[in-house]
């Protein structure tokens, strides 16, 4: 599976806009690189990773359901013809 195929998708973008703080300021609040802090922003595709994630539920005392979504696929074959 590749990642864009992949149903889960990353909310950090909402997540910080949401507290109405700067990627800068979520970055010195995480310990995260730089680079990975505009990444999660920037592409709901690109999922952290467990060390990433535990820093950022640990720095802002949440939980991961937060961040991550999972969006499963629509299964065409449970639907009935119209």
């Amino acid at each position: 599976m590749n990642l864009s195929s992949m149903p889960l998708k990353n909310q950090i973008k909402a997540f910080v806009d949401s507290k109405g703080i700067t990627r800068y300021q979520f970055c010195k609040a995480t310990g995260l690189s730089q680079n990975t802090v505009y990444r999660l922003y920037k592409d709901p595709n690109y999922i952290p990773g467990s060390e990433a994630l535990l820093k950022i539920c640990e720095a802002y005392s949440i939980q991961p359901g937060v961040l991550i979504k999972y969006l499963p696929k629509e299964d065409d074959s449970n639907q009935e013809a119209i």
